[in-house]
């Protein structure tokens, strides 16, 4: 057990060009309920204001630090924050998302219920849009303990700033990977740092929406291509160190991959790599595709957007979310408690199959 009222924590903010969202950001991290923090904004090699709407806070707030380094990629940026932080704990989040005020003091008082072994926190988020608006879309899983194989079959987490890790276990597997940008393919850097957690520290929840997961809609098909690319080659290199992992395992983790670049694609009302991506999926794995409801929609409403050559159609995928974050200005969806509870039963239904095996 642990006292939570000692624990120090460093929140690191990789920045790029963000002088969009970067002081929505900074605010909900000042205005967390647990004071005991420091803030590393590490800006890598902005062109923007961003940089200075960052020194603008710190001359109000000296918890704030700008470290400031040349383009090297996010994983290069959260690395040399965690380099330079002080803190027992490390919470991550990017430069546009945002965290509800008792994101901290949740995540440290799960923290104190466990041991040593525990080695990350995680909370649910929701999708949100320019604007702050939720878009329907959200992360939530009741997944804990020894989650390394259920990690590898899906990213249940979801994001990359709705964790807080312990500094020391950090420091043992090492930071994010940064060859992955060398190769052209960005996109999965904190799913391969959590796997790598996983495979030493357990992991624990706080079943409570507490993240704010920006999602802005854009051409992004080519990132796309990237995100596909760094997962076959993280989960290649987990294939070579763990040869005794059954290979269907890997064909269930790229097949949900592929039918999450399907959902973006249709996000972005690309109903072409939509299709396409819904075809990859089927192809290495048709099994699990055909027992997934979401496949179907997206293989309708791709067809019918495709056969019809419209540019846009309504979001037919916005659903309802339990309760409006505070940090949402004008909420117009609320959560369908369905919806989630299915969500975690699917989750943990996978998670303890996948611990018999």
């Amino acid at each position: 057990m642990e006292n939570s009222d000692d624990s120090f924590v460093s929140v690191i903010i990789p920045l790029y060009n963000g002088e969009a969202f970067i002081g929505q950001t900074l605010q909900s991290v000042l205005n967390q309920t647990y004071k005991n923090l420091e803030i590393l904004v590490v800006d890598d090699g902005s062109r923007d204001r961003a940089p200075e709407i960052v020194r603008e806070f710190a001359e109000n707030d000296p918890r704030i630090r700008l470290l400031q380094q040349a383009n090297a990629g996010v994983a290069a940026a959260r690395n040399r924050g965690i380099q330079e932080a002080r803190g027992d704990f490390i919470a991550p989040i990017d430069a546009d998302d945002l965290w509800q005020p008792d994101t901290l003091t949740k995540l440290i008082a799960r923290f104190q219920q466990g041991d040593l072994n525990l080695g990350v926190v995680y909370a649910w988020s929701v999708d949100i849009d320019e604007s702050n608006q939720l878009t329907g879309g959200f992360h939530a899983a009741r997944v804990e303990g020894n989650v390394y194989k259920t990690l590898l079959c899906h990213n249940f987490l979801g994001n990359a700033s709705s964790t807080l890790i312990r500094k020391t276990c950090l420091d043992q597997v090492g930071g994010y990977e940064t060859q992955l940008k060398a190769q052209k393919a960005q996109g999965c850097e904190d799913w391969d740092l959590y796997l790598r957690l996983a495979e030493q520290y357990e992991f624990a929840v706080v079943p409570e929406f507490l993240i704010g997961y920006r999602k802005l809609n854009s051409g992004m098909s080519g990132n796309f291509q990237q995100m596909a690319r760094s997962q076959q080659l993280m989960l290649k290199a987990i294939q070579n160190k763990h040869p005794e992992i059954p290979f269907y395992l890997y064909r269930i983790s790229h097949s949900s991959f592929y039918l999450f670049l399907a959902q973006q694609s249709d996000i972005n009302n690309h109903p072409r790599e939509t299709l396409a991506w819904l075809w990859q999926a089927i192809k290495i794995d048709w099994i699990t595709p055909i027992c997934r409801l979401g496949w179907y929609v997206l293989l309708v409403k791709s067809l019918l957007k495709h056969l019809q050559s419209r540019e846009s159609y309504p979001n037919v995928n916005r659903i309802a979310i339990p309760q409006a974050l505070s940090f949402l200005s004008k909420p117009q969806l609320s959560i369908n408690p369905l919806k989630i509870w299915l969500k975690v039963f699917v989750g943990n239904i996978l998670h303890y199959s996948l611990s018999k095996i």
